[in-house]
């Protein structure tokens, strides 16, 4: 009975925290596909508007230039996930499109996300 009672306040404590565990790990173990959609989805929520420069399209990235108080930035976006978004023919974005980036880090920025498009009409 002893026993017990030494060890019943150290097993709740152990029980607790494989509770909080099981809860955690999914949370922490995002595939890296789901944290670009949430890094997307928090820019687009969050960005200040500014404009870019398209400099190239290849496979499922394109790369985008653009300045942010003097501060030259060169950037590539995964558009793997976005081709609905986009005409059939990626080439024909290259060009200025507008842009969102993090107010407290210029070099987190997006081209186009689920939500949003800084594509310009006409592309």
């Amino acid at each position: 009975m002893d026993m017990w009672r030494q060890l019943g306040p150290f097993l709740l404590v152990v029980a607790a925290l494989a509770c909080v565990l099981v809860w955690l790990l999914p949370r922490i173990r995002r595939d890296p596909e789901e944290r670009e959609r949430r890094r997307r989805r928090a820019v687009n929520l969050t960005g200040r508007l500014g404009d870019a420069e398209i400099t190239d399209v290849e496979d499922n990235s394109v790369f985008y230039s653009y300045s942010v108080r003097g501060v030259a930035y060169a950037a590539a976006q995964d558009i793997s996930r976005l081709r609905e978004f986009l005409p059939e023919q990626p080439e024909r974005l290259i060009g200025p499109v507008s842009l969102k980036y993090a107010p407290s880090n210029p070099a987190n920025s997006i081209i186009v996300c689920e939500e949003w498009s800084g594509l310009r009409a006409g592309r």
